[in-house]
């Protein structure tokens, strides 16, 4: 039986780079410790697997050191102020697989002759806030006072998303890398990046946060698009980044959102704070985290009581079950963008796009799938 002589650092920077611990890892691979201290080695069998549990190209394990992985976009995030270095495989996929759709839809709004957007790079981050967020309240046709009207915040996020891609936005929400439902994405490694493009600007958005939340990061991209901007943000309403452009993006979000005269109209400074943040979140239909933040705007709170009741709320969301499931075809669609989807499904009947490449960028492989995908989008009947 051959033994493949593999660097023990290069096994623990896969283990660390997949985020899986030594205990998650043992009952698949028992020698783990022993290969990873030099006193035993893998099969080659044994080491294509551990590729694939820790998402590794099986080709690094040849290398004598780790290779320094780089996000392909600008990276806005941080935690405890301090930039995170290391990306996860799940994320590098989805930002690569996000730009292949980007240029795939590129490609064809250009063979279409399809005009440049003109919002994408017209505002910079010294512009005033609340005349940029009106002015992509009126490009959006967001009515605040229709939102409250919707029943769910799911309504209201799907809402948000249809006035985004009428506006030529390809908005794609998940929760997952591509399909798959066991390679789940972490909200605490990023909420959401834009890819901005005069012809196929892309928002992708974290699914797997709350949908409240989701908003406020659909919200935070759309601004950073409005700055001709591409970018990996972590969008937390609360947070005061050192980046002046993160400042702007999350100051225009909350103004596009909850708009500051609007919110001091509707706010009862008098009443007891749990029920105001609930009919306040239900009335803009946004996290109660972002109502926080403009009571604390408009000196309803000071730092103090703010701070306490960012926590306290923050604690009280965790403890709130997610819902899960739904209808596969319309989890498709949120998942791939309907302006992408449609585009891509209508070009490879057309004979335009190999079906291979197609499913390639769908994500899935069966037939009847991409027939029903196409049925329930509308594409045919």
């Amino acid at each position: 039986m051959i033994r493949v002589d593999v660097k023990p650092v290069m096994l623990r920077w896969a283990r660390e780079r997949a985020r899986l611990s030594i205990e998650e890892l043992v009952q698949r691979f028992p020698k783990l410790d022993a290969w990873e201290t030099s006193a035993a080695q893998p099969t080659l069998k044994q080491l294509e697997g551990f590729a694939k549990a820790t998402r590794t190209p099986v080709g690094f394990f040849f290398l004598s050191e780790p290779p320094e992985e780089r996000l392909p976009i600008p990276d806005f995030r941080t935690i405890r102020d301090e930039r995170i270095r290391r990306p996860s495989p799940d994320l590098l996929e989805t930002i690569y697989v996000s730009q292949q759709r980007q240029e795939w839809y590129r490609d064809h709004a250009r063979a279409l002759g399809e005009s440049k957007l003109e919002f994408i790079g017209s505002s910079n981050s010294n512009d005033d806030v609340e005349e940029t967020a009106a002015r992509m309240r009126r490009a959006l046709e967001f009515d605040v006072a229709e939102r409250g009207t919707l029943p769910t915040w799911t309504d209201a996020l799907r809402r948000f998303i249809e006035q985004a891609d009428a506006l030529g936005v390809l908005v794609m929400v998940s929760g997952v890398v591509l399909n798959n439902n066991r390679r789940r994405l972490d909200p605490d490694e990023f909420r959401g990046f834009a890819l901005s493009d005069d012809l196929a600007p892309l928002v992708f958005i974290n699914g797997a946060d709350t949908k409240a939340a989701q908003m406020f990061t659909l919200a935070h991209e759309l601004a950073h698009l409005w700055l001709g901007q591409t970018a990996l943000t972590d969008s937390n309403s609360a947070s005061v980044p050192d980046a002046v452009t993160e400042r702007w993006c999350n100051r225009v979000a909350a103004e596009l959102l909850v708009p500051i005269e609007q919110f001091q109209r509707d706010y009862r400074r008098d009443a007891d704070l749990a029920g105001e943040l609930a009919r306040l979140a239900r009335r803009f239909k946004v996290s109660t985290l972002v109502v926080l933040r403009r009571m604390h705007d408009v000196r309803g709170l000071r730092s103090d009581q703010y701070w306490a009741a960012y926590e306290a709320e923050i604690g009280r969301l965790r403890g709130v079950p997610k819902s899960s499931g739904g209808d596969f075809y319309l989890t498709q669609g949120a998942r791939l963008s309907k302006r992408f989807a449609r585009a891509l499904i209508a070009s490879t009947l057309e004979g335009q796009t190999l079906l291979r490449d197609a499913f390639r960028m769908l994500g899935f492989s069966k037939l009847e799938t991409f027939r029903e995908l196409g049925r329930s989008l509308g594409v045919f009947g």
